[in-house]
């Protein structure tokens, strides 16, 4: 098996390309490693020191590592990690764990609500998640898109410039409604 690494926007990330399937469909984001109890493959790599942060996307895994730490020593590590998991055919995600809830949307914004997240599904998250990250909606009220930003996009010092110049932009061509938005944890 052979594990690609790239270089994310945010130099505290790195994205691990282990050319399978990590996720399949869908995400999953492990901020601290009091949330991984959902995945064997995230409790384990929480145990390497240094990794404060995973998200897992389709086909990668993100890794955030703390300032104090250099990647050249974390690096063998995770890939021990990551290659031990998937050669040994383990689950990625434990079973029976609900993912979280989808945000309530109010009657009257369904349709626009609808649009956002159609424009974020087909323009903005391939473009993130080449980044080894994802945005997800979290609302839409008074105008006002609240997004929360994954992987290497928390704290990515660009973060900011893409939500505002990029994202907020299109929204706001796309859907008039759109009036700004905002960035949630």
């Amino acid at each position: 098996m052979f594990i690609q690494t790239e270089q994310t926007p945010n130099p505290a990330t790195l994205k691990f390309l282990p050319g399978r399937d990590v996720m399949g469909d869908g995400t999953a984001n492990f901020p601290t490693r009091d949330t991984a109890d959902r995945s064997p493959l995230a409790q384990r790599l929480f145990q390497i020191e240094g990794v404060t942060g995973l998200f897992f996307g389709s086909d990668f895994v993100t890794v955030t590592k703390a300032e104090d730490q250099e990647w050249s020593l974390m690096k063998p590590a995770i890939l021990g990690v990551i290659m031990e998991h998937f050669v040994a055919g383990k689950p990625v995600m434990a079973e029976g764990i609900a993912a979280p809830a989808e945000a309530e949307v109010a009657v009257e914004d369904e349709e626009i609500v609808s649009q956002i997240k159609d424009l974020l599904d087909t323009r903005v998250r391939p473009a993130v998640a080449q980044d080894g990250g994802d945005i997800i909606f979290r609302g839409f009220e008074e105008g006002v898109v609240y997004l929360h930003m994954q992987g290497s996009c928390a704290g990515c010092p660009s973060s900011t410039a893409t939500l505002k110049m990029g994202i907020e932009n299109m929204l706001k061509h796309y859907v008039p409604e759109v009036v700004a938005v905002e960035a949630v944890p």
